[in-house]
This record gives C-alpha cells, sequence and structure tokens, in this order.
C-alpha cells in the first residue's frame, strides 16, 4: 500500500531555492512549497511503503545542504 506524507522542512537562511531545487530532483517527492515563516518549505511526499519514506527523508532530504530539521507526517487514510 501506498504511502504518503507531508514533510516540513526548516532551512538555513539563503539556502531555500537551493533546496527546493533538490527536493524536486527526488524521486516520489511530488509537490514542494516555499512558505513565508516556519517551516519555510512544506513537501508531499508519495512512495511505495513506509521503508521508501523513511529512505527517502533520512537519506536525501537531511542530506541536502541547508536542510536543518524536518517534521514528517504521515496521512492516515480514512
Amino acid at each position: 500500500m501506498a504511502t504518503k506524507a507531508y514533510i516540513l522542512i526548516k532551512v538555513k537562511a539563503g539556502k531555500t531555492k537551493d533546496v527546493v531545487k533538490a527536493l524536486k530532483a527526488i524521486p516520489g517527492v511530488q509537490q514542494v512549497h516555499p512558505c513565508f515563516g516556519q517551516p519555510d518549505v512544506f513537501s508531499f511526499i508519495d512512495v511505495h511503503d513506509e521503508k521508501s519514506l523513511s529512505d527517502i527523508v533520512i537519506s536525501k532530504i537531511h542530506t541536502i545542504d541547508g536542510v536543518e530539521e524536518t517534521d514528517t507526517h504521515i496521512v492516515a487514510e480514512a
């Protein structure tokens, strides 16, 4: 079953454009929206399972230069 999640991202000052560009290049990342206020970026991910989600967050998003912190919210299917 697919896993969908919103990833809220805090970014270092001056790095938002670079982070947004890097996020858009990650397979499974469906939407990326830089915003005013906290968090700095909202992203939406749709992947095969929770392991894939974990791999993207830990191995890809956390390694982007400028990413300070993430907050993951898995979508609950009603």
